[in-house]
């Protein structure tokens, strides 16, 4: 018996796995985080299959149900929006089962900027104007952030900014970037998406409280950086003519010339 967590994708129920697809079709048992997961993933459940919406559970009711699972030797389909690795809760319930020794694995989903990036149509690092993304938040009830990780810290850095479950708090958000992005920065806020009602608002930090005009709710993803919507930036040197690499070395003397697959 496996507990398999599952990250679901960022809403539409095409943009998961087919490792995970798979999983859950063969799983007897499907918990599913039902406030985020779209319930078109539950057409791939097996006709039988125990489904439980874990949105009003409690973490002890949640690993009452695994341990019942466990107990009766079937294997569970756990599904959490996004990916697992971030904002999840994945933390504690991999705790939980380990001192219940409790066998889990875990496939990785699409995460919400790289959805939002794609509704988007932007790369988020881009050569010379930010080689860095950093995935944040804001101090919530759930958790507090930890001393030192604070926007204006990030900011500073100049990186792209993935800003998660804080749209709440817009002009917070917005006040504490300006200093260091200034009030021309392009920003975008994306919400849902990958969901049928997706919504887009670009703007720069100056504007984008008036340009998102009262919209509000968490399911939301602020990008803010100087790579969003950026033309003036060098191209890479991975498809420069004059790059020697090992799959287009540029001269019999290159150290790739002679280079083959099997080679360390």
């Amino acid at each position: 018996m496996t507990v398999h967590f599952i990250g679901a994708g960022p809403g539409a129920a095409d943009l998961i796995t087919l490792r995970g697809r798979d999983l859950i079709a063969a799983c007897p048992v499907c918990l599913y985080a039902g406030s985020l997961v779209p319930e078109a993933l539950l057409q791939h459940c097996p006709k039988d299959a125990k489904v439980i919406n874990t949105a009003a559970l409690s973490l002890d009711e949640i690993i009452a149900h695994i341990k019942e699972a466990h107990a009766a030797g079937h294997d569970i389909a756990r599904l959490h929006s996004g990916d697992l690795s971030v904002w999840s809760a994945l933390g504690e319930q991999l705790r939980r089962l380990r001192a219940l020794g409790i066998p889990y694995d875990i496939t990785p989903g699409v995460p919400a900027f790289a959805a939002a990036a794609a509704a988007l149509g932007s790369e988020l690092t881009l050569p010379g104007v930010a080689q860095s993304l950093v995935l944040t938040r804001t101090s919530g009830k759930a958790s507090a952030m930890p001393e030192g990780e604070t926007l204006e810290n990030f900011a500073r850095t100049g990186a792209t900014l993935a800003i998660h479950l804080s749209v709440h708090v817009l002009e917070d958000v917005i006040a504490r970037l300006t200093p260091s992005y200034g009030a021309e920065c392009p920003v975008a806020v994306v919400w849902r998406a990958t969901w049928p009602d997706q919504k887009v608002v670009k703007a720069m930090l100056g504007t984008l409280e008036e340009a998102t005009d009262g919209m509000r709710g968490r399911t939301a993803l602020i990008l803010v950086g100087p790579a969003l919507g950026n033309e003036d930036f060098d191209e890479s040197c991975l498809y420069a003519q004059d790059y020697d690499r090992r799959y287009r070395p540029q001269s019999a003397d290159s150290q790739w010339a002679n280079w083959s697959e099997g080679d360390d």
